[in-house]
């Protein structure tokens, strides 16, 4: 007891002082961000009152601007321009002169470009919200939900774990290397490009920009042209924090366009990050090829959400409704298919169709309500479609929620939430991937069917299984073919940012988040030395030293089994010849009189 006191009091002083240290905050300086411009106050300039028409097909997808609108109301909010190829080019290179500067940076002043935007996205979260909202459509919950705390999610695990998974890490040098120190390092890349989809236009910008920057890239962004005005306004934020580090101003790049921008891009930069459909990524994959630079690709998801008949159905459709109709159901993780057993079905119908009946869509900035609009101009189109495939194939709707003041501009971005029964997978609406409000149900009668039923799709992303039973939760999702997966829970894997991200099959390969998406951005470079330097170093052993002996071929089977043989006596006897063979006296010339021979 005596030996065990005096640590045991070192151990509560520190822990004291470190309870003690936390209290102090930390000092982070503030930056400030114009928003001038950005701001409905009700007083904006008459050529930006205006209702905004888009064009319909193919004819909005080219052009030298790129027009920016409120999706909820169909009013005008600006342009930005459609870089061309070399304007792209000159881009990219600015940001590659600054990353080199930038890949000499210490961790710790990484990190305070972490705090500074922590410390404004904390302050700042109505105004980051209300942009997106505008810019998507989408309630000011969603947006909260998944731009914002993703978001400080993602920050706060790179300023707790970052700098320890960009450390030399040190592996095991094997039997023959045994006098060897072995190391993987991890290095910048050099210049990531990041194509992003529109759904999250917050997140999708920071998500990239935080992994890139903080293992010592540069990054060049090119957002998406339906969220094109939100994008530009958080790109302020990014460059304020970078300047008040001193960082070099070109290190971050965001750029706007349509298709030949985004190719510009993947020809220039050393690594291409994508979120968005898989026609689109392949293309990236054709063009990357022409450089033969990596690529990680997000392409979507049909995931699966599994409900057996031990659950809590109330619980169990409170969260089958937000996994549906989260941002209106633009979620690249968001649930499409839900298979329930069928002792449970009619009971979890009810409870889905009451709450769905329950919610309102509508103008999320003007009135309170629970859902807001379709982003993309056209989409409710494609959802009518898939709907109206199913019902044609003997569907039935058997819940739809309700608009609440549309103005009548508007009315074609909206969609209501609708639950349909007696689905099943001849329907594209259980195939494709639908982007929409949409709660598709279909029976299962056992574990097995459920798990032929969510592997029988070409996406691979994610899914979600529910059980009172958790250990038969884990184990259904264990047979799923998909890169994430969430027991008893939805979309919980991505609230883990220490967690990869990303899907298999048409969902794509690579990920993002997490260790594996942070070493992603870099060289992986594997390091060998001496452990003992100078004292012990690598020598050619002499039978096999130039020119070889005879015995240089008997002399490396003994090594192998000196090293390797299955048993130790084996290895012994096996060692005892390489030392004899060391020791002999082998004319070099000896090599020679062989070949002579």
């Amino acid at each position: 007891m005596a030996f065990w006191w005096p640590l045991l009091v070192l151990a509560f002083a520190y822990g004291i002082c470190r309870f003690l240290l936390m209290l102090i905050p930390p000092k982070v300086p503030s930056i400030d961000v114009d928003t001038s411009d950005v701001l409905d106050d009700g007083n904006q300039a008459q050529e930006n009152s205006f209702i905004y028409v888009p064009p319909r097909g193919t004819s909005q997808q080219s052009g030298k601007i790129v027009q920016c609108y409120e999706p909820a109301t169909m009013k005008y909010l600006g342009y930005v321009p459609a870089l061309t190829h070399d304007e792209v080019k000159d881009r990219v290179s600015k940001v590659r002169k600054a990353q080199k500067m930038w890949a000499k940076s210490s961790f710790k002043q990484r990190r305070l470009f972490l705090r500074i935007l922590l410390k404004y996205i904390i302050k700042h979260q109505a105004l980051i919200c209300e942009i997106s909202s505008r810019d998507t459509g989408k309630t000011m919950v969603d947006a909260s939900l998944g731009e914002i705390m993703t978001t400080c999610e993602k920050i706060n695990w790179l300023l707790s774990e970052g700098e320890q998974w960009l450390r030399p890490e040190y592996r095991s040098s094997g039997r023959s290397m045994l006098h060897k120190r072995a190391k993987v390092e991890f290095h910048p890349l050099g210049v990531i490009g990041a194509i992003v989809s529109w759904n999250y236009p917050f997140h999708n910008i920071f998500n990239p920009m935080l992994a890139a920057v903080f293992s010592g890239n540069g990054i060049v962004i090119k957002i998406s042209e339906h969220a094109s005005w939100s994008g530009c306004f958080y790109f302020r934020i990014i460059q304020s924090a970078l300047a008040a580090i001193g960082a070099p101003e070109d290190l971050v790049e965001v750029i706007t366009g349509f298709a030949e921008t985004g190719e510009a891009l993947v020809s220039s930069v050393d690594k291409v990050i994508f979120v968005g459909s898989p026609g689109v990524g392949k293309m990236i994959m054709r063009n990357a090829a022409e450089t033969l630079i990596p690529v990680t690709l997000e392409l979507g998801g049909k995931d699966a959400f599994i409900v057996c008949e031990d659950v809590d159905v109330d619980h169990v459709a409170q969260i089958a409704v937000r996994a549906a109709l989260q941002s209106s159901g633009q979620n690249c993780a968001g649930a499409e298919r839900f298979y329930v057993h069928r002792e449970i079905y009619s009971s979890f119908v009810s409870k889905v169709t009451k709450i769905i009946k329950s919610v309102t869509a509508g103008p999320p900035l003007v009135g309170k309500y629970d859902m807001g609009a379709l982003c993309m101009h056209e989409h409710s189109e494609k959802l009518e479609g898939l709907v109206n495939d199913a019902l044609d194939k003997g569907a039935e709707i058997v819940a739809r929620g309700s608009f609440g003041h549309i103005g009548e501009d508007a009315v074609d971005q909206y969609f209501p939430p609708t639950v349909i029964v007696n689905v099943n997978h001849s329907m594209r609406l259980m195939q494709e991937e639908a982007f929409g409000p949409i709660i598709p149900i279909m029976k299962f009668s056992s574990d097995e069917e459920a798990v032929k039923l969510a592997n029988d799709s070409k996406y691979g992303l994610g899914c979600a299984v529910f059980s009172g039973s958790q250990s038969r939760a884990r184990e259904i999702a264990s047979q799923i073919h998909s890169g994430v997966a969430a027991v008893n829970d939805f979309a919980a894997t991505y609230m883990c940012q220490s967690l990869p991200f990303g899907g298999v099959k048409h969902s794509g390969f690579g990920r993002f988040g997490g260790v594996e998406g942070l070493r992603a951005c870099c060289l992986v470079k594997a390091v060998v030395e001496d452990r003992w330097w100078p004292f012990v170093k690598t020598k050619i052993p002499k039978p096999i030293q130039y020119p070889v002996a005879e015995n240089g071929f008997e002399f490396q089977e003994s090594l192998v089994e000196a090293l390797y043989g299955l048993s130790i006596w084996d290895r012994l006897r096996a060692l005892v010849n390489v030392l004899k063979m060391l020791t002999e006296q082998n004319p070099a010339g000896s090599s020679n009189k062989r070949r002579n021979d």
